[in-house]
């Protein structure tokens, strides 16, 4: 108790809690929850400014949706309050967001239109027929300038798929030509690659990998002098929609149209060119792969016409996944995003459905409609912690759940 006539002790500093070793304290609130250390945040100011430490909000983050890290506990996002990822990520999990429309394009002029998206911390890209636009993002991904920053163009036929690497901007094309367009620069670069188009493309540590309508997957140099020089072309038999570089730049699989008898999903060694494996034996004719996604050079994700996510653990077992979830309304999955951790996210054939899957859950846990009343696929989608792009046949679309 103060002297007579002396100011009453601040409220916060009679707290019992502050006689003990901060060490303690740390232990304590280790064991509360994201809801009881946000209370006790709230009691006074000095609680507030202690528990807002990233370092008591890390571990919750971990097992959070989308909070940016990855499934081993590396933080991803560093520079933003762990804290407010973890309120973010309820938002993620409860399906709370603004949707907003970005950009809109007119279908009649371009009816064939599969527009491609990637995403990096400053800029979206977007294919729209032969070109790419890049799109400058506004701090926080709170919108963009609706005028490209920049156009990559020099194609006759639409881009089928591109892919950002080393600088660079790799893309395939209707015309059967591989690009590569220099990013801070006008340097381009473009290659006869296939006989008809090319359907997908991947790029890692200077090989680019091509799949083909024309049932054939190549590798590529992009060493200096042999830039453009195929290194292995290989007889897939099948259509190939989808192709992914292992992390390790050791293999790479493909993803095939499945009208013949053999695995639509097939790993292949990037050195020799040839077959290591096939995942999976229970594929029904018509089953094509439409996207694949590497998590680990051990786990991978696909998605395609049968209406399943599937993940892949090549360390157990190539005959069978782990786990698979079925599209609810049995649509095709056109693509599919992870964050390397529980989330997964997908984009369905019909009406814009955007969906977002818990991997420790057996069911759809949020699904967002797009295009309704019109029917679209949602051709690509990207996401950060904060918000998800997902481009329709005439238009970008995001989902805000910052809100």
């Amino acid at each position: 108790m103060g002297r007579p006539g002396s100011p009453p002790p601040a409220e916060e500093n009679r707290c019992p809690l502050w006689g003990l070793p901060e060490e303690l304290l740390l232990l304590i609130c280790s064991y509360l929850d994201a809801r009881a250390l946000g209370r006790l945040g709230q009691t006074c100011r000095r609680l507030g400014r202690f528990t807002s430490r990233d370092v008591l909000w890390r571990r919750l983050a971990r097992s959070c949706l989308n909070a940016g890290f990855s499934a081993l506990g590396t933080d991803l996002v560093e520079g933003i309050p762990v804290k407010e990822r973890v309120k973010v990520s309820q938002n993620w999990r409860r399906g709370r967001c603004q949707r907003n429309l970005l950009l809109k394009w007119k279908r009649k002029q371009v009816t064939l239109l599969m527009p491609w998206m990637q995403l990096d911390s400053e800029y979206l890209y977007l294919s729209q027929a032969e070109d790419i636009q890049a799109y400058w993002l506004r701090p926080n991904h709170t919108g963009l300038l609706r005028c490209p920053q920049a156009v990559f163009s020099g194609r006759r036929e639409d881009v089928c798929r591109f892919v950002l690497a080393n600088g660079h901007i790799v893309s395939g094309g209707g015309d059967g030509n591989i690009a590569l367009h220099k990013l801070n620069s006008s340097f381009s670069f473009k290659f006869l690659a296939h006989e008809q188009e090319v359907n997908c493309v991947d790029c890692q540590g200077g090989i680019i990998v091509s799949g083909s309508r024309d049932r054939t997957a190549k590798v590529w140099s992009l060493s200096p002098g042999r830039a453009g020089q195929c290194l292995h072309t290989i007889q897939t038999e099948d259509r190939v929609w989808s192709i992914a570089i292992s992390p390790l730049s050791s293999s790479f699989v493909t993803g095939t149209a499945c009208c013949r008898h053999t695995s639509p999903l097939r790993i292949w060694d990037l050195g020799s060119g040839q077959l290591v494996t096939c995942l999976g034996t229970d594929f029904h004719r018509g089953a094509g792969v439409l996207d694949i996604f590497y998590e680990t050079p051990s786990t991978l994700l696909s998605c395609g016409y049968d209406t399943y996510i599937r993940y892949w653990d090549l360390r157990t077992s190539t005959r069978e996944c782990v786990k698979k979830w079925e599209e609810p309304h049995d649509s095709a999955l056109y693509c599919i995003r992870s964050n390397g951790n529980h989330m997964i996210a997908s984009g369905s054939s019909y009406y814009g459905v955007v969906r977002l899957w818990d991997k420790r859950q057996n069911r759809c846990l949020q699904s967002f409609s797009l295009s309704s009343p019109v029917s679209s696929p949602v051709y690509c989608l990207c996401f950060s912690t904060t918000h998800l792009y997902a481009t329709l046949a005439s238009a970008l679309h995001v989902l805000d759940f910052t809100t």
